[in-house]
């Protein structure tokens, strides 16, 4: 009696279906609704009308501790059906339906028609230790001729993931797959690694939670979870925290198009309800899920990161230490060596006299040597100069007039115009205006630049996090081009490695801040102590434009570490708009060494900058591939270079105005129809000449091959002309006879190693956003040290360390000088 009772519970719904179907002819005529039991992987062909409905009823067991995956597998044998034929699955919470032929959309609403569908079903976790579960499989369809149809449902095999273990699958657009993994124990973050041999066709892969529906098809795949396009790559970190049921499934979905992974686009059809033949489009894919880094790894990777730097703060104190020693030493040498006047008769010698040197290195009296003695002898910069101009700029300097003063009275504008015109030139004849006016000229540096700082970091921040939001709110990981396969996260942030590595630039801007103030320090004690070596001696001392240097190079860590945290082509601005500053800003101070006096206002160089940012945007947002912005760029930059080119030749002395032309013409007919002679400034035409050449030969480059990277490309242009300055500067000086000393020339040679192998791990390339996000992965690499930083990150920590040592040259470059008299310093 007891198994009588079971068996009627058992078969209840069966009966009830019967029922149903033996009072559906009531109400719906002619359909007949037929039943059958169906087994696992059995094929069953059979055919439908409007007239009749089959119903596949399946049963299998549910294990809480096992998931069993089902695949439904269709195919539609009739060639010409006049409507289509609908599935629908149902199962105890969950409900999947479809139609066959399966009409998917593309881009401008093309369709395609699949007539081959296969798609998993949703397996719900359950709470018994064990239960069997029915699940349905209707077929119905409204054509009155009979449609033909192959049925298959069969289990999938390793439908639940292995942490380590490489699955291979196929997949097409009308039949995607997906798989579960559960979080083993001790393991809180995972890669989920997609691979494929072949490029085409593009596909998806999504990571989404465990529940039901499954959104698996390409008009869907972005309605929920994380997900990227990929044609041989595809990888996604995911945590366990972001899924409460410690699992989640991969889904692999093949799309209809290859467009959004820079593949061909189809032709438009000629008519709007056309449907187009998808062809092939089956790709082979390979899944593995492994464990990522463990929070050690975290903590090693950051104790790295700040003993580097925090090293060169200790090597800083070293070398100031011994340098302090070594100049206490040198300062009681002197003292001891030098006899007072009582007992040998003799004038005191003057500190600068030390230091004077000629081409040959002997003592430089402070006689005039004449233009023609220069000449003859072969010696470069020898000029006119007598005791008493020394003794006028002495007492110039040390004026109390304000710097637009001194400018517009006529008897100094004509002692300028005869000064910065001659043959040959020293510093002190660029070194004639108050120090102190100088000074607060060049301080506006700084201040200028931070003002620019706060004001352009403060959006820029706000702007960031508003980007990872989005990542991190939508899913799409598609918005930003990381290096996926070594990018980790931390906290609401997909990619920390990336960031955590501009801390160099960050600390070594301080580093170098701290430098030029203790070197600020000790001139203006120097100042105060009327000491010669400082009033009249060596480079003039002008720190602002070394402030805003430091300023510059801690404002590129901080916003390079907001490009990365989602690095895209909109905002790749951030990361350069302070490297044109600091290209801008060293040019300035190599300038600035030699000619204090005519070096450009804060407010006139930044405007220039502002210029050069604004032509990157415009470059980047609308230069790709157009033809008309590349002409107008190559115009603007040619002519700014031959009127830069104007001003450096003549120091300024010239004007911009109506009558230029005429001038222009006069001074050819004169010096090359009517006399044949060379150019007055020999050295500066021939820097000019080369930076002519160098800039009209990358206005060529950009104007044939209009490269994609417009930012790139301008950064290109002021690396080119500063290495350029600088090569000049350093030849020059050895040819007049200077030296460079010990230190200044290790952090040479140092900068220069550490700048080549920085590149190299620059020009790795391991995303790009002149691709699309599909392509950019395809660059992707494994972490290159500690299991934690990639090539990128070394690029950082190099460069960092590599532009530190480059504002070291520059601020030691000239050390030498430092005991050299102002009039025997030359300019170039």
């Amino acid at each position: 009696m007891l198994e009588l009772c079971c068996a009627s519970v058992r078969f209840a719904p069966v009966w009830l279906v019967l029922m149903l179907v033996w009072w559906r002819p009531a109400v719906c005529g002619d359909n007949v609704v037929i039943q059958r039991d169906a087994q696992f992987d059995v094929t069953y062909d059979d055919t439908v009308t409007s007239d009749n409905q089959t119903i596949y009823s399946y049963n299998h067991t549910v294990s809480r501790n096992k998931t069993e995956g089902v695949r439904v597998s269709v195919e539609l044998l009739s060639e010409s059906a006049q409507s289509p034929v609908l599935f629908v699955v149902r199962q105890k919470q969950a409900v999947l339906s479809f139609q066959v032929p399966l009409i998917l959309r593309g881009l401008y609403q093309r369709k395609y028609q699949y007539t081959q569908v296969g798609r998993t079903l949703c397996q719900p976790p359950t709470k018994a230790v064990s239960e069997t579960q029915f699940f349905y499989v209707d077929v119905s369809t409204l054509s009155s001729a009979g449609i033909h149809y192959q049925l298959r449902v069969s289990r999938v095999d390793s439908f639940t993931l292995q942490t380590d273990k490489k699955f291979s699958f196929n997949a097409t657009p009308s039949q995607p797959q997906f798989f579960k993994y559960v979080f083993p124990e001790g393991v809180d973050t995972v890669i989920v690694k997609v691979n494929s041999q072949n490029t085409f066709p593009c596909s998806v892969m999504s990571i989404q939670d465990i529940q039901c529906p499954v959104y698996d098809l390409d008009n869907n795949v972005a309605f929920i979870g994380m997900y990227q396009t990929m044609t041989t790559t595809a990888a996604i970190t995911v945590q366990r925290k972001d899924f409460p049921s410690n699992s989640f499934y991969v889904v692999v979905v093949v799309k209809t198009e290859d467009e959004a992974c820079g593949g061909p686009l189809r032709f438009y059809p000629l008519l709007p309800d056309e449907l187009l033949d998808a062809g092939n489009r089956s790709k082979t894919l390979d899944v593995v899920v492994s464990p990522a880094i463990n929070s050690e790894v975290y903590v090693m990777g950051m104790l790295f990161c700040l003993g580097i730097f925090l090293s060169f703060y200790l090597l800083t104190f070293l070398v100031a230490c011994l340098e302090n020693k070594r100049m206490n030493r040198k300062r009681e040498g002197l003292l001891n060596t030098d006899t007072s006047p009582a007992e040998t008769g003799k004038a005191p010698v003057s500190p600068c006299e030390y230091g004077s040197f000629a081409d040959n290195g002997s003592t430089l009296s402070s006689e005039a040597v004449t233009d023609s003695l220069a000449s003859a002898d072969g010696n470069y910069g020898y000029m006119e100069r007598s005791l008493e101009s020394v003794g006028r700029s002495r007492q110039e300097s040390l004026s109390s007039v304000e710097e637009d003063d001194y400018d517009t009275l006529a008897d100094i504008d004509s002692d300028k115009n005869i000064v910065r015109t001659k043959k040959f030139l020293c510093v002190s004849d660029l070194a004639r205006k108050d120090k102190r006016v100088l000074s607060k000229k060049y301080q506006i540096y700084f201040w200028n630049i931070a003002t620019i700082a706060v004001f352009y970091a403060l959006p820029v921040i706000q702007l960031v996090i508003t980007y990872q939001t989005v990542v991190n709110v939508t899913g799409n990981q598609d918005i930003c081009y990381y290096n996926f396969l070594c990018a980790h996260p931390l906290g609401a942030l997909s990619s920390f490695n990336n960031i955590l590595s501009n801390l160099g630039y960050v600390m070594l801007g301080l580093l170098f801040l701290l430098i030029v103030l203790q070197r600020d320090i000790l001139h203006n004690r120097a100042l105060e102590r009327n000491e010669n070596t400082a009033l009249e001696c060596g480079i003039p001392k002008h720190f602002g434009l070394y402030y805003a240097m430091g300023t510059a190079l801690m404002m590129e860590g901080l916003l390079s570490a907001c490009y990365h945290v989602c690095p895209n082509y909109t905002n790749f601005q951030f990361d350069t708009s302070f490297m044109y500053m600091i290209a801008g800003l060293c040019m300035l101070k190599l300038y600035q060494k030699r000619h204090p006096d005519i070096n450009a206002s804060a407010y006139s160089a930044y405007a220039c900058l502002a210029a050069v940012i604004f032509f990157s945007v415009l470059g980047v947002v609308f230069g790709k591939g157009n033809t008309v912005f590349w002409i107008v760029f190559s115009i603007i930059h040619i002519l700014a270079t031959l009127l830069l080119s104007t001003q450096l030749y003549y120091m300024g002395r010239w004007r911009l105005d109506s009558g230029i032309l005429r001038r222009m013409l006069y001074v050819i007919y004169t010096d090359c129809i009517r006399q044949c002679s060379g150019p007055m400034y020999i050295d500066r035409m021939v820097l000019l000449v080369m930076g002519n050449i160098v800039n009209w030969s990358l206005a060529a480059y950009g104007l044939i091959k209009r490269p994609n990277d417009f930012a790139s490309y301008l950064l290109a242009i002021a690396i080119c002309n500063l290495l350029l300055y600088f090569a000049f500067y350093i030849i020059m000086k050895l040819r007049s006879g200077e030296r460079i000393q010990c230190l200044a020339l290790v952090c040479i040679l140092f900068t220069a190693v550490v700048w080549g192998f920085a590149l190299f791990f620059f020009f790795q390339g391991l995303s790009t956003w002149q691709k699309t996000p599909a392509e950019s992965r395809e660059h992707n690499r494994e972490c290159i040290l500690l299991s934690f930083f990639d090539d990128h990150d070394i690029w950082h920590f190099l460069s960092s360390i590599a532009m530190f040592g480059s504002f070291l040259v520059l601020l030691t470059m000239d050390d030498d000088l430092d005991t050299v008299q102002r009039d025997k310093i030359y300019v170039f």
